[in-house]
């Protein structure tokens, strides 16, 4: 739209995959398990669990996930299918996670997926999978450590706030982002995001006072 923005990266998150505490034949899943479960081919075709390993019960897969509308899942589609909202159509989508939640710990037989933060608070209903990150072969849990490490791959993600640069020299605008900045580590941990090094927001506390635009990606 023409607007000039600053990128300011102020947390990180994971993304969970989920299923029900009583799914005992799930261990870890592979990236290309994932895209062959959500890839638009995948609809009406790839329906149960036997499916993705032979050896995992010939038993309906039911899948759960956020909205089309949903940020996260433009990030799990982009990042498991090869291609952001390229995604089968067929599972029950919802922009409110607990009721995502709610339908995977009903059924013995769902998968799904949403932020690792809402994960946190409702973790005594739900099982997460392990998912093996393609460079190293190990299967790696999502936790605000392996996020912060850089092992759960490739669902973690940056978190991101854009001013104006219009309005970046405003002194309403300049106060704003000075308490957001000093604020966010503190906040980051209470909502169960990833707060960055200080290193790393002494790095985007540097982007916003010399007004640099455009993405910091």
């Amino acid at each position: 739209a023409g607007i000039e923005f600053i990128e300011l990266l102020i947390a990180y998150d994971g993304l969970a995959v989920m299923v029900n505490p009583k799914n005992h034949w799930v261990k870890s899943m592979t990236v290309d398990e994932l895209k062959r479960i959500w890839e638009p081919a995948a609809e009406g075709k790839i329906t149960r669990w036997n499916q993705i390993r032979p050896e995992w019960p010939n038993a309906p897969l039911r899948l759960y996930g956020p909205g089309t509308d949903s940020g996260t899942f433009d990030f799990f589609t982009e990042e498991i299918v090869g291609k952001a909202r390229a995604s089968r159509a067929d599972f029950v989508a919802s922009e409110d996670d607990h009721v995502l939640a709610r339908g995977i710990a009903g059924d013995v037989n769902a998968l799904g997926y949403f932020g690792m933060a809402y994960y946190e608070a409702l973790k005594n209903r739900l099982k997460l999978v392990p998912i093996v990150n393609p460079k190293t072969g190990k299967a790696v849990t999502p936790s605000m450590k392996t996020v912060m490490d850089g092992t759960y791959k490739p669902l973690s993600r940056p978190l991101f706030i854009y001013v104006n640069r219009k309005s970046a020299d405003r002194p309403e605008v300049v106060r704003f982002i000075e308490f957001y900045l000093k604020n966010a580590d503190k906040i980051s941990r209470e909502v169960k995001y990833v707060p960055l090094t200080a290193k790393e927001y002494n790095r985007t506390e540097e982007r916003f006072i010399r007004r640099i635009t455009g993405t910091a990606r």
